[in-house]
């Protein structure tokens, strides 16, 4: 160990399993700006390698263990773990929710077992796994933090699976980190860019009654807490990847409406959005209060504290696109 954190002028090693979507693309470049090396698993580094930013090195990887992967991991200082299908699109039916949960325990579980084929002196020094704020669904009466106890529900069994897969490889040496993570603020997610949508066509409002908690996090920020977890080996087990102001989803509606400069007069109503989304309109009706507890504790500034300021930027972004 080198103390409370790694050296700001040692180059690491990273590897980003799952490391092709936003996150994952943020993430990379973030590190490759402080001249740090980068390798991206992927199912498809064809496809994938040309999204990535320049210097990061696509390696392939079909979530499964094998020699490839664990040369892969030989040496390196840490991994970030992205990998599993994306939980929004589809409708959860059986299958899917099958696929939700075996994706994400099957390359975590792969990535586990190749740290422990890797002699002690060899393997990464954190594990930092991707998680969800879902474990504090409807926790509304105060703010939720790393040390609030969790809650039931498929979305928060799915994040506790997850974070219990990585938990394993603290076993081998390796410290572990989980981001639980509130709604990403970034032009090209893709939630966000359906909350969007309705205000670019004039028809945008508050989802359900409006009274439900809405967490957030703009994408620098969640990239910021990644780095954290990356270097400050102070960081074990849950750390809420969150703006430290969260805000009723109306608040959030006329905030949005604000920065795109549209009306919020058109709101949609619960029983409506059961219906048509069924157990998915868990995302956008339910409460999800949080705060970033632990990252201001270890001294992280947030630079996107306020809703306004955040949506400002992003909206700026937008605009600023080809």
């Amino acid at each position: 160990m080198r103390g409370s954190r790694l050296n700001a002028s040692d180059p690491l090693k990273v590897v980003i399993a799952g490391g092709s979507g936003l996150i994952g693309r943020r993430i990379a470049r973030s590190l490759l700006a402080d001249g740090h090396a980068v390798a991206v698993l992927t199912r498809s580094p064809e496809r994938n390698g040309a999204r990535l930013p320049g210097g990061a090195v696509a390696i392939r990887w079909s979530a499964r263990v094998d020699d490839a992967l664990v040369a892969t991991l030989d040496g390196v200082d840490a991994v970030v773990n992205l990998a599993g299908e994306a939980i929004g699109p589809r409708p959860w039916i059986l299958g899917r929710k099958k696929t939700l949960i075996d994706s994400r325990l099957r390359a975590t579980e792969a990535l586990v077992e190749a740290i422990r084929r890797l002699p002690e002196d060899h393997r990464p020094r954190v594990l930092v796994n991707a998680s969800g704020t879902d474990v504090y669904t409807g926790l509304e009466a105060e703010p939720a933090t790393e040390t609030t106890p969790e809650v039931g529900g498929f979305l928060a069994e799915l994040g506790i699976a997850w974070e219990a897969a990585a938990i394993a490889a603290e076993e081998l040496g390796t410290r572990v980190a989980f981001v639980r993570t509130a709604f990403v603020l970034a032009t090209e997610a893709p939630l966000f860019g359906l909350l969007r949508l309705p205000f670019r066509l004039f028809v945008g409002g508050r989802l359900g009654s409006g009274r439900q908690w809405f967490s957030w996090v703009h994408i620098e920020d969640l990239v910021g807490i990644y780095r954290l977890a990356i270097d400050d080996e102070r960081v074990h087990g849950p750390i809420i990847a969150a703006s430290p102001d969260p805000i009723r989803q109306g608040e959030f509606a006329r905030a949005l409406g604000r920065a795109m400069r549209r009306p919020a007069w058109f709101p949609v109503p619960a029983l409506l959005l059961r219906l048509a989304m069924r157990e998915q309109a868990t995302l956008i009706v339910d409460s999800r209060r949080v705060a970033p507890a632990r990252a201001i504790e270890l001294g992280y500034r947030h630079r996107f504290p306020t809703l306004d300021a955040a949506l400002i930027d992003i909206e700026g972004s937008a605009r600023r696109a080809p």
